[in-house]
């Protein structure tokens, strides 16, 4: 429950969360006089800040950086009116008493809030490497659709063994020279489809019982990775300029765990055709709610959603007061 005694702030919508979904549920709410109020989380802009160059969000055809790219979202949802601040959600409480919801802010502050926008996003499971996190961005990605583009004929591995790895495997095969899959255990996760699409695709080299221990590049960009066969302890570098880690995400959820609806893994349940969740006035957009397409055009398309849902939200309450 959210502690009495702090400062307390009435607003019509609060976003939590300012990746494309957040920022762009900001500048829909903000056209409809919603006067929005983001709390950008602690990676302000999101998982897009991360990423060096993005090359498929229609409207940039020179491409641009995810940084840059996500202070345009701010930029044009601040010009609307929408009141952007730095901190993130430390608790909840969606009771709905009075039709309002409360959002504790950095354990300080309590937002009481007409309509909530959860726009938290994932994040990429990562092995840990220290090498790893040094070329993220530089030839190391968690998203094989973002980024495969720039390895067009190149070599590359991917790590994984699930249905998403095999489908990226797959989507790599068909830009890439080469793609060396690395399989920790001496069988697939993956549906006996995918496994049957990744073994007839002639491209792609499985590497079974394998595991990376490190990244090797020249300080700026990769240009092998050394792996070793768990079963044999052999070590072997293998030259690539591209790494794709492709071992799951992780909703940023934990905050409405016993709260909101959430599948098995996590993610956020809103209901069909809507960014709706199982409280009323409380709506969930981008990837918190998507492990299916996890894309920055995808995610802001449900920013859009959940900013149309509120208006109507808040519109339908205030017909009932007048009649």
């Amino acid at each position: 429950m959210i502690n009495k005694e702090q400062e307390i702030e009435r607003v019509s919508c609060l976003i939590i969360g300012s990746g494309p979904a957040g920022y762009t549920a900001a500048i829909y709410a903000a056209r409809a006089d919603l006067k929005p109020v983001v709390y950008t989380g602690m990676v302000p802009g999101g998982q897009l800040t991360q990423t060096t160059e993005v090359d498929n969000f229609p409207g940039y055809p020179k491409g641009i950086t995810g940084p840059v790219m996500m202070e345009d979202l701010r930029a044009q949802a601040e010009r609307f009116g929408t009141d952007v601040r730095f901190g993130y959600a430390t608790k909840v409480d969606f009771s709905n008493d009075g039709g309002i919801h409360k959002v504790e802010i950095d354990g300080i502050k309590t937002i009481e809030a007409e309509t909530v926008i959860i726009a938290t996003g994932a994040t990429a499971k990562w092995l840990g490497l220290e090498s790893e996190e040094k070329y993220n961005g530089f030839g190391v990605s968690a998203c094989a659709v973002c980024d495969g583009f720039f390895y067009k004929g190149q070599d590359v591995a991917i790590v994984g063994a699930g249905d998403t790895a095999a489908e990226e495997a797959t989507y790599l095969a068909k830009l890439c020279r080469k793609v060396y899959m690395l399989v920790r255990r001496d069988e697939f996760r993956a549906s006996k489809a995918m496994v049957h699409r990744v073994n007839n695709t002639a491209n792609i080299e499985v590497l079974y019982n394998t595991e990376a221990v490190e990244i090797l590049g020249d300080g700026q960009v990769v240009n092998a990775v050394r792996v070793i066969n768990n079963q044999t302890n052999v070590t072997q570098d293998i030259d690539v300029t591209g790494f794709f880690v492709a071992i799951g995400h992780k909703p940023n959820t934990e905050l409405f765990q016993g709260i909101l609806d959430m599948d098995e893994t996590g993610y956020l349940i809103t209901k069909a055709d809507s960014t709706a969740t199982n409280i009323p006035g409380v709506f969930a957009c981008g990837d918190v709610q998507d492990h299916v397409f996890r894309q920055a055009i995808t995610a802001a398309g449900t920013g859009c959603m959940s900013a149309l849902e509120a208006e109507r939200y808040l519109m339908a309450k205030e017909d009932v007061v007048l009649s």
